[in-house]
């Protein structure tokens, strides 16, 4: 039933599709299930080279019982969700969110935050925000920034109230591509280094010079689409008085 918990039995199809080197939305279609159910489930419980379906179970069980315990006596809502959503499909997309951005090598808790920072309609969170939404401690909110400033993820600055207020926004991912790229470019020097030093039309200068060539081209290629793009997509159309809206025509 593919809006119920996964059962012990599609845990343990769910590990031997892994052993077989099945893709998650090849494990997922066997299943009945999404995609992002599969790979959510994986990535909570150790990834594709350390699931295991009994650790997995067992793991799911813990902490529904935790969420029990945790529970208030008595019926209680949930807190409303702005702009009419559904509370319960806004969590269930923020641990997709979190699960795809682990999948690029970002650690849980880093996902947890930035994932947290892009859902939001504020924009920016402050660490009491952010600790109250993902339920863990000050000190976990403090690594989880401090490791996302270092990649040019997040951003901070100061309100109105002094208080530091944390961001994710187009800009942070425009800088973080041209950090990555100005990356690229330091090992494309090396290599080049590397030819002189091992001797041009040797096989391991060859090797390094293919190296170079291949990551100053996607270097540059990168560069010049970060630029484009954030040229292209943050401008803001010109609005004159009396305008319908509609798109101006050259013709």
């Amino acid at each position: 039933m593919p809006g119920g918990r996964l059962t012990q039995q599609e845990r343990q199809q769910i590990a031997l599709g892994l052993a077989d080197g099945l893709a998650y939305a090849e494990i997922a279609r066997r299943l009945d299930r999404p995609t992002s159910t599969i790979t959510r489930e994986v990535m909570r419980n150790g990834g594709p080279t350390t699931y295991r379906a009994d650790l997995a179970h067992r793991a799911t069980e813990r902490r529904a019982h935790r969420r029990r315990q945790a529970a208030p006596r008595g019926p209680q809502e949930a807190p409303p969700q702005a702009h009419g959503r559904d509370a319960e499909a806004v969590r269930e997309y923020e641990e997709t969110f979190t699960t795809v951005l682990m999948q690029s090598g970002a650690p849980k808790m880093m996902s947890r935050v930035l994932a947290c920072l892009y859902t939001t309609d504020a924009g920016s969170l402050t660490a009491s925000e952010l600790v109250q939404r993902l339920q863990v401690s000050p000190a976990s909110i403090s690594k989880a920034i401090a490791f996302l400033e270092s990649q040019g993820l997040v951003r901070r600055e100061r309100d109105e109230h002094r208080r530091e207020r944390y961001f994710a926004d187009e800009d942070v991912w425009y800088q973080s591509m041209i950090a990555s790229a100005r990356s690229t470019a330091q090992i494309v020097e090396t290599a080049r280094q590397g030819v002189g030093i091992l001797g041009p039309g040797t096989p391991a200068a060859a090797r390094l010079e293919n190296i170079a060539r291949f990551l100053d081209f996607v270097s540059e290629s990168i560069t010049r689409a970060a630029d484009q793009a954030r040229e292209v997509l943050h401008t803001k159309p010109e609005t004159t008085s009396g305008s319908t809206g509609e798109p101006r025509s050259d013709r």
